[in-house]
């Protein structure tokens, strides 16, 4: 049911992705018409991946600096995070391998996609899929580490299975995308 008429869309900021302001008009409830004013980022659509070694019971996370989150009260501004990356012009599975390989080292072939899911929909565009993947030392290539000339500085992380788990509760690991995988691989047994 779509009860929307765009009025007006301006761009408010086309820097380093999109911030457009949208007023439109909108059917309430009680069949009234609504005149309201939105913005939204459009950064583009991501990926991400746990990788996630059953033999070991080990996982692969990065941690890397994030300036929002600095912003707003985390004092390093560092995140430990599932390695992900925007899409560009890739479907979402060339994506997600490409970025592993940038930032983890780890070259993969089999990916699992396991949901999607709008990240912060009330004010972002961006749809982000989820990948799960095996990783052995076999698929060790590089040290990864990120693109140099995108200015990427990431950390790769090897840990216990458990220990992650154990950094959601107590807030070391803050990632939403993170956490949503590492949940989703506890409660389907990924390293079981």
């Amino acid at each position: 049911m779509n009860n929307i008429n765009i009025i007006k869309s301006e761009i408010l900021s086309d820097n380093w992705y999109t911030l457009r302001k949208i007023t439109y008009q909108t059917k309430s409830v009680d069949g009234s018409i609504v005149l309201q004013s939105r913005e939204a980022y459009d950064r583009g659509n991501g990926a991400t991946i746990l990788l996630y070694n059953k033999n070991g019971q080990s996982i692969i996370l990065t941690r890397q600096f994030r300036m929002p989150t600095y912003l707003n009260g985390n004092e390093s501004g560092y995140l430990i995070e599932c390695c992900a990356g925007l899409l560009d012009k890739d479907n979402p599975e060339e994506c997600i391998k490409r970025e592993t390989e940038e930032e983890t080292g780890y070259k993969i072939s089999d990916v699992k996609k396991v949901f999607e899911a709008y990240m912060s929909p009330g004010s972002v565009t961006e749809i982000l899929y989820f990948f799960v993947a095996e990783y052995s030392k076999e698929m060790k290539v590089s040290d990864g580490g990120g693109v140099h000339e995108e200015s990427e500085n990431i950390e790769v992380l090897e840990l216990p299975f458990q220990q992650a788990l154990d950094m959601v509760n107590t807030g070391e690991i803050m990632d939403a995308k993170t956490i949503m995988l590492l949940q989703y691989a506890q409660i389907n047994n990924l390293l079981v």
